[in-house]
């Protein structure tokens, strides 16, 4: 499985990926699930991936592969003018994909290769922009409204995201409000794991302001675990007890 979250701030854009796939209990790999381009000071973009691994590789090699060779760059993202124009030929490319392995794979495969991924960033001129594309090649923006999107296994981190998000936070605030979400999903669902790629993109700057792969042994996750364990535990501690004589 898998849990990617893209964050839409005033800042910019925040990041974070898990590394795990699986095949079974027997089967547990490390790929890495996040990726980006940059253009010094024109532009940056970045891609999640989450669904079957053949799938998604296929479409980071063919965007790679569009990146490096000359007669392909009318077809890469790095030269689209906008990010919707973006989206729209990373949409098309992974529809194809699925498409052109499901038609491989036969009728008992439907389902087998599906994907979903998660687009950001920007183009300079213009705003930051974040992106759910959808196996169907079909995709929504985040907006202030809807401003982060989850996906892969989504459920365990999402309502810490919910209360802890706000527009104007900091980077760093961002981080350890993902720290959190990330560790709550851990503790909940063996087939999320580390290590985590972190990217934090920020507002008018075409290179990453940050970036760091978040291993077991990083000294700050670790003290987040801890903390958000402990911190959950005096919470509960501090609830009025219940009473069996309460009307």
């Amino acid at each position: 499985m898998t849990y990617c979250v893209g964050m839409l701030l005033d800042k910019g854009l925040v990041l974070m990926s898990d590394t795990r796939t699986n095949s079974g209990v027997d089967n547990i790999s490390t790929f890495r699930k996040m990726f980006h381009w940059e253009i010094p000071d024109e532009r940056v973009i970045a891609i999640m991936t989450s669904g079957n691994l053949a799938t998604t590789q296929s479409v980071i090699s063919q965007l790679e592969e569009r990146t490096k060779a000359p007669d392909e760059r009318h077809n890469s993202a790095l030269e689209a003018p906008t990010m919707y124009q973006i989206a729209t030929q990373i949409g098309k490319l992974l529809h194809e994909t699925i498409s052109a392995c499901d038609e491989e794979a036969g009728p008992e495969a439907a389902g087998q290769f599906s994907a979903t991924l998660i687009l950001a960033g920007q183009i300079k001129g213009m705003e930051p922009r974040l992106f759910m594309i959808y196996p169907e090649g079909n995709f929504i923006e985040a907006s202030f409204d809807t401003p982060f999107f989850q996906i892969g296994e989504t459920k365990y981190g999402r309502p810490i995201l919910i209360r802890g998000y706000d527009r104007t936070m900091s980077f760093e605030d961002a981080v350890k409000l993902l720290m959190v979400s990330f560790d709550s999903t851990l503790k909940a669902n063996l087939s999320v794991g580390l290590p985590l790629d972190l990217l934090v993109l920020e507002r008018d700057n075409f290179t990453p302001l940050h970036e760091r792969r978040i291993t077991a042994d990083n000294a700050y996750y670790r003290a987040v675990s801890v903390g958000w364990g402990e911190a959950l535990r005096l919470a509960f501690e501090t609830l009025p007890d219940y009473s069996f004589n309460q009307p």
